[in-house]
């Protein structure tokens, strides 16, 4: 399985690369759509100015392409927002031609409309239906297998049965079909699946997905007391579970020394906002061929850190014979003194690794 990291300037290309990245995700919002639409229409669900989050002009792109074709490790341009106004397809299009003719073939894309859009006027392209598109199975993909898309990007909410039953009906139709498949695999656990978040990444509002939480569902009135009662125990539960898996290896150690412990020198922790390297071997079963490692924006030495811990992971994988030996070697070797317990794929006991 390879590396596909989150990219948010030209600066971090050669580091990330250097660590182990093999394929990169990155924006590109040119000024000009910036001043005619600004927040509100946003080109890639990414309308955050005030840290670098992705490419902001086209000599930024020339530097890029440059760099990709010294380093041979291609970058995927995100065209994702969930939909567009009609005027916006003939502007989206003229910004792919650009970017084709600079060397990028590659775009990642959410909205249905402008993947016929681009298929009736003709712009051939490579097509990643991004993780933003919604539910995904073996109907839906049939739907997409006509317009060219050539890698599916899983959103956050699939299981690992889902996975592998819409990738073995994709190989079942040779090269007809989808021949590509990423899943997340670090950082940015969201309690939302993308496609029903209406909330905008901007500088300007915080962040929806940031906001504290309580998992529970919503009754009539005579039911409140009782589903209060539940969703108190349910978070109850997912409380505990966390703290279970950072006890495992520290029943004689104080609280505040161990969780301080889990932290290297610089306050890094692996996976501290979504983890899903438990996970990796259950994802190569399914047949995953990309991991995702999302992180535009992020703090440049943690991503780098992010990229390295992933391709141990990965190194890990590759010499081992079952999933218990993967997950035992892999939590000794990145996290001695226990992970954060945001376990992207929720059917993994954060503690031992096997599924429930």
């Amino acid at each position: 399985m390879k590396i596909i990291a989150g990219l948010g300037s030209i600066d971090e290309y050669v580091r990330y690369v250097e660590a182990g990245a093999d394929e990169f995700f990155c924006g590109y919002v040119p000024y000009e759509w910036n001043k005619k639409y600004g927040t509100v229409l946003p080109l890639n669900r990414r309308e955050v100015l005030g840290i670098n989050v992705q490419i902001g002009a086209e000599s930024e792109l020339r530097i890029l392409a440059a760099l990709v074709r010294k380093y041979g490790k291609p970058v995927h341009l995100t065209f994702n927002s969930l939909y567009y106004t009609p005027k916006q397809y003939p502007e989206i299009a003229d910004l792919l031609r650009r970017c084709m003719e600079l060397g990028f073939s590659s775009f990642i894309i959410a909205d249905p409309a402008l993947l016929i859009y681009l298929k009736n006027n003709g712009i051939r392209c490579e097509i990643h239906l991004s993780g933003e598109t919604a539910e995904v199975n073996s109907r839906m993909i049939d739907v997409f297998d006509r317009l060219d898309v050539s890698r599916l990007i899983f959103h956050r909410k699939n299981s690992f049965a889902d996975m592998e039953s819409v990738i073995r009906h994709e190989k079942e139709k040779g090269s007809r079909g989808v021949y590509e498949f990423e899943a997340f695999a670090l950082n940015e656990l969201c309690q939302f699946s993308g496609a029903f978040c209406n909330s905008l990444h901007c500088d300007e509002m915080g962040h929806l997905c940031r906001v504290p939480y309580k998992i529970g569902k919503v009754k009539g009135n005579r039911e409140k007391k009782e589903e209060g009662s539940e969703t108190e125990k349910l978070v109850s539960r997912t409380e505990n579970t966390v703290k279970d898996a950072n006890d495992e290896r520290s029943a004689d150690k104080p609280n505040e020394e161990y969780e301080e412990r889990r932290y290297d020198s610089d306050g890094y922790l692996c996976g501290e906002t979504g983890c899903g390297l438990c996970a990796l071997y259950r994802l190569r079963k399914a047949g995953i061929t990309h991991l995702k490692l999302v992180g535009r924006g992020n703090y440049v030495d943690f991503m780098e850190k992010d990229i390295r811990n992933l391709k141990t992971a990965l190194d890990i994988l590759e010499h081992v014979d079952t999933e218990e030996e993967y997950i035992r070697d892999m939590k000794r070797m990145l996290f001695p003194y226990g992970c954060s317990g945001l376990c992207y794929y929720r059917e993994m006991n954060p503690v031992t690794g096997k599924t429930t």
